[in-house]
């Protein structure tokens, strides 16, 4: 077989495997409990409404459902986000300020590709999404991080970047937060603290990325305020979203809002990525939005998953061995356990999987793959019995590694 590498651009020198995807090939053995993807929970796909709807774009508007589509996004599935950022957010866009992409994960790569040269200074949390920093390090991007405690980011850690940066002669790019129920810690940040990091953006003329997949699923506490909300339309905030979490993954639906210009640029950049995302699944999904169902399938996700972060907390503290610590989210798919600092928890996923479970090492979520005695577990996608019994497995491996 012939060797093309000598041919290859040097972005596949950069670009990495995901960890989760990698992990997840490991767990697909009979009898393995996983916590490691953040999948939602498919027998609650609203597949018989869905399928209600399918026929009737399809017949009726198939001139729109079938063909090539604006790359911007379709206007009918505009019209309803925008009613849809109102009435959930009080947010008012013109659809000039948003583009429709396929999901979250191109909305990172659309944004990174309009911001980043190689070497160009980022910041994020730590630890933080890790879809984000795969993007993120495709393009080159120097990663920054910021430290974190039980309210996600700090402000004193972002103003002390910012400034190194600022002594260095060197610009942020932007600052990417995930600031509600974040991935993987899913912790929240206050209203207060938002308006102090949206301050310091404002004095050290970055912007603000906020990715905002899991909004919607509060079980419990106040809502705060997106970023872009507090922005007041100053063009400080770029605001992505999915229906991945929501509605149905398969879809692969997100959209961003930002100010007009940078959209246009966005929109030239999608163009020869994709086109347009899914002509049929933005129909699809407008019918659905403009037929109500959204917000009464929200609440069935949110009561679910509530009960099962519930069993997880319970199982936690039932099975855990002493000296492990785990975040009590308020709302999205995930919660952070910390293991004693003598435990690896990439050395003990060997022990976990031979345990048959699964989850993911969190040195994955930090730009400088710290972390190594912290993992992520999911409680969205396991059943009632698969959580208890997984959680027991997971606090045997621990005991075992220890030992």
């Amino acid at each position: 077989m012939k060797d093309f590498s000598h041919l290859l651009a040097k972005v596949n020198g950069r670009a990495t495997a995901s960890v989760i995807r990698e992990l997840l090939k490991m767990t697909s053995v009979p009898g393995m409990i996983s916590f490691a993807g953040g999948m939602p929970a498919p027998d609650l796909f609203p597949a018989e409404e869905i399928g209600e709807i399918v026929k009737d774009v399809i017949v009726k508007e198939p001139n729109i459902a079938l063909q090539y589509g604006c790359t911007e996004g379709e206007a009918g599935f505009k019209a309803e986000l925008i009613k849809l950022l109102k009435a959930d957010e009080d947010i008012e866009v013109t659809p000039e300020e948003l583009i429709v992409t396929s999901a979250s994960q191109q909305a990172l790569d659309i944004v990174s590709k309009a911001f980043v040269d190689p070497g160009d200074a980022i910041i994020v949390g730590k630890p933080t999404y890790l879809g984000a920093l795969q993007a993120f390090e495709t393009y080159g991007a120097d990663m920054i991080g910021v430290e974190s405690d039980d309210f996600g980011i700090t402000a004193e850690s972002l103003e002390e970047k910012l400034e190194s940066l600022k002594k260095e002669g060197r610009v942020c790019k932007f600052i990417y937060i995930v600031p509600d129920f974040q991935n993987p810690t899913g912790t929240t940040i206050p209203t207060e603290r938002r308006v102090k990091i949206l301050e310091l953006a404002k004095k050290y003329g970055t912007v603000i990325l906020e990715d905002s997949p899991y909004r919607k699923i509060r079980f419990k506490g106040e809502h705060q305020k997106t970023f872009y909300a507090l922005d007041k339309g100053e063009g400080n905030v770029i605001t992505m979203f999915t229906f991945s979490k929501t509605f149905v993954p398969g879809f692969r639906l997100g959209y961003i809002i930002a100010d007009k210009d940078i959209i246009r640029k966005f929109a030239i950049l999608k163009q020869a990525m994709d086109l347009c995302s899914s002509p049929v699944c933005q129909a699809i999904t407008a019918e659905y939005l403009r037929q109500g169902r959204l917000e009464n399938h929200v609440k069935k996700l949110v009561k679910v998953y509530s009960e099962k972060r519930e069993a997880m907390l319970k199982a936690l503290e039932k099975y855990m061995p002493q000296g492990v610590t785990w975040t009590k989210p308020e709302g999205g798919l995930f919660l952070w356990v910390v293991l004693p600092e003598n435990i690896d928890a990439e050395k003990m996923f060997i022990t976990a999987v031979k345990n048959n479970v699964a989850y993911v090492i969190g040195s994955a979520f930090y730009p400088d793959k710290s972390g190594k005695n912290t993992l992520r577990l999911n409680f969205s996608y396991a059943s009632f019995e698969q959580i208890e019994e997984g959680i027991k497995r997971l606090g045997k491996a621990i005991k075992e590694y220890k030992a």
